[in-house]
């Protein structure tokens, strides 16, 4: 039995060294070896040229307009291109007279850089960009005839500028020549406060006939990856769609290059959206509205995810809008679930988002009154171990039982090791008699591990955490210590419980058992603080209420150090 729980430890260890490799696989560019699904959404290999060309209209679906629709002619006109720079209190926007695209967005309550990395001149995060490396913009357009695209050059009717102090709102309007007759004007209205962007496309039909057009909203990005923060983990970056049949889709840019993505292609509610660590862009149409969701290779190295609706009939001489949203903005959950149903799920917590959602909402709520987020981690962590104390209680009682008669077990393993079927026999004899459980101590922190995990992932995925001070030195919770000081911490907390624990009677088992925790802790030299923090103050409380459980059951503090275990070997 007691092999079992080692080899549940074993388990456990080679299973961090897989995930290890596989991060490491991916931070130079490498396909993962164990679990490809885990990778960040790449583009295929050889995915390499040209990012700045523009992106082709998206054919028109017949699903949506009713008849079959053709992309926009090839003799459409060229656009002039003008930028134009429009600001609020959180967003700087740069918009492209060709076709009033969006073509940069500036987060002014977000650094570029994190507090680790600031230099005196930091900028605001950029989201949005259009340049010789990077292209990530915002389009829309109409096809199924002869119709104004995000290639029509188009007019800014007035002067925007920058929203003024008592303003709330300010309004973007773009008018763009006939086409066919037919006239297409993008109202942008932008609010104080929020990221969140009410576009309304209104089409003006003069074209002197009956025509039926449809309209497409799409985000256009690259493949290349973001910063994800260290080697060891890795977050997704790339398309996504979601529905209410289907919940949130990832859709791997790799997926799209070898047209294998998966997802709802019609809906009448969700959104489509980029997604990457910390912030995301997304397109939304009103629940109720029909739409065709897409996700296409444009070039090498250029996606896009979109959706195409139809405008209703037009009639010669008449105008329809269609009303959208386009967020471009921070995972902050709360803002995001006002937003939209299902919107705050751009927020990645995977297979855990069941217990990882009602953590963060706790972990919120510590901070309204602690007001700091390195504060909240550790009060979250004794609030967490407070609720499962029985149940550690249970474990520590076990592993004391086991720390106490290990002498015991040593002794007759020597004394039986050439009879190994009478070793096995006595040995359960004295776990009967000594009424101890050799897995007792596994299972219920088995139990934990999801708890803890899910805590992992809300503190890698928490934008908040970004730029956030704790004490001292570290000024961001979101990067690795700098002067390595709490991996340090970590690597000695975890080398005491290790000498808490009942190590195996086999002297290479024992070694190995001491080698785990430092090798483990390699790899929190390179993780956010904050994380640090979090596995630091489990450690502490952890070993505090081991010692205090042997204690009570008077097990003799008897420590076998590392290099005694070697010298024994010798």
């Amino acid at each position: 039995m007691n092999d079992i729980r080692r080899s549940i430890l074993w388990v456990v260890f080679g299973l961090s060294m897989v995930l290890i490799w596989d991060k490491w696989q991916i931070h130079n560019g490498q396909a993962p070896t164990f679990f490809p699904s885990s990778a960040v959404s790449k583009p295929a290999a050889g995915a390499t040229g040209s990012t700045t060309k523009d992106a082709s209209v998206p054919a028109a679906q017949s699903t949506v307009a009713g008849a079959q629709g053709m992309a926009a002619p090839a003799d459409a006109p060229r656009a002039v291109q003008m930028r134009h720079e429009v600001s609020t209190d959180v967003l700087k926007l740069v918009f492209n007279s060709e076709g009033g695209s969006i073509v940069g967005a500036q987060l002014l309550k977000h650094a570029q850089a994190t507090e680790a990395k600031k230099a005196k001149d930091n900028q605001p995060f950029t989201l949005l960009m259009q340049d010789q490396g990077r292209v990530y913009v915002a389009q829309s357009g109409l096809i199924g005839g002869s119709f104004p695209t995000h290639k029509t050059p188009m007019t800014l009717v007035g002067d925007p500028g920058t929203l003024s102090d008592g303003q709330n709102e300010l309004q973007v309007r773009f008018e763009s020549d006939e086409v066919g007759g037919v006239r297409l004007v993008k109202t942008y209205t932008l609010t104080r406060g929020s990221y969140a962007i009410d576009v309304q496309h209104e089409v003006v039909n003069n074209s002197g006939q009956a025509l039926n057009a449809q309209l497409y909203l799409q985000l256009v990005r690259d493949g290349n990856e973001t910063d994800s923060g260290t080697p060891f983990y890795s977050t997704f970056t790339g398309p996504a769609v979601y529905t209410e049949a289907s919940k949130f889709t990832k859709v791997a840019f790799s997926d799209i290059e070898k047209n294998k993505a998966s997802f709802d292609k019609t809906a009448s509610n969700g959104y489509v959206a980029m997604v990457q660590h910390y912030f995301a862009a997304a397109w939304l149409l009103g629940d109720g509205v029909t739409r065709e969701n897409f996700a296409r290779k444009i070039d090498n190295n250029l996606f896009a995810i979109g959706a195409i609706t139809a405008v209703p009939a037009l009639e010669p001489g008449q105008s329809q809008s269609v009303k959208a949203r386009l967020f471009l903005g921070p995972q902050e959950e709360k803002v995001l679930e006002k937003i939209a149903p299902g919107l705050e799920l751009v927020k990645d917590y995977g297979w855990l988002t069941i217990l990882a959602k009602p953590l963060y909402w706790l972990l919120e709520k510590i901070h309204g009154f602690v007001a700091n987020w390195g504060w909240s981690i550790v009060a979250l962590v004794v609030l967490l171990k407070a609720a499962f104390y029985w149940l550690n209680a249970s474990a520590y009682r076990s592993m004391a039982k086991m720390k106490a008669i290990n002498p015991r077990i040593t002794e007759m393993r020597e004394r039986l090791k050439s009879n190994p079927q009478q070793m096995q026999q006595e040995m359960m004899r004295m776990y009967r008699e000594e009424k101890v459980n050799p897995l007792g101590g596994c299972l219920p922190i088995v139990i934990q591990m999801p708890v803890f995990i899910a805590l992992y992932w809300v503190l890698s995925s928490s934008v908040e955490m970004r730029n956030a001070p704790w004490a001292a030195w570290i000024i961001d919770l979101s990067s690795p210590d700098p002067y390595f000081i709490l991996p340090l911490v970590m690597a000695v907390t975890t080398m005491i419980q290790t000498a808490l624990n009942p190590l195996p009677p086999d002297p290479m088992q024992a070694k190995l058992m001491w080698m785990m925790p430092l090798m483990f802790s390699v790899m929190f030299f390179f993780f956010p603080s904050g994380l640090v923090l979090y596995w630091i103050t489990n450690n502490v409380l952890t070993i505090a209420q081991q010692a205090h459980i042997n204690h009570r059951m008077g097990v003799p503090l008897k420590v076998t150090l590392p290099f005694e275990l070697f010298k024994k070997a010798k």
